[in-house]
């Protein structure tokens, strides 16, 4: 089953300048996490234009249909949190609930989680 990783590509980190920069942190996340997920299997991203993570950007999102969903931020963009980022997704995509052992989760992600999420019911009458 893929798991996406959506990245917020307007996210700016607290030293971003507008007028200095012409890229935002989150544009630079976003291309390194795709350089690095390119390839490999069950894996797909996405950029979109707002997490409304902003207080703690940059932002992302792992999501599969019928798994827990995750929501991490506070990344700085560099080569090796987008390798974390793709490494934990590519161990969602292997989970049958997308729950993933914490021994297991790459250093580049732990104390980034935000939000967990339940998977959305299957159908109208669930609670």
């Amino acid at each position: 089953m893929t798991t996406w990783i959506t990245v917020c590509d307007t996210c700016k980190r607290p030293e971003w300048t507008e007028g200095e920069d012409t890229i935002t942190d989150g544009e630079q996340l976003a291309s390194l996490v795709e350089a690095a997920a390119a390839g490999v299997p069950d894996i797909k991203t996405r950029r979109v234009s707002c997490l409304m993570g902003c207080k703690q950007g940059c932002n992302v999102s792992i999501q599969a249909h019928g798994k827990l969903a995750y929501t991490l931020g506070d990344f700085t963009p560099e080569q090796d949190a987008a390798e974390g980022i793709v490494t934990y997704a590519t161990s969602h995509a292997a989970s049958e609930t997308g729950q993933v052992p914490y021994r297991t989760w790459p250093q580049a992600i732990k104390g980034h989680f935000v939000t967990r999420h339940q998977p959305i019911p299957t159908d109208d009458t669930a609670e």
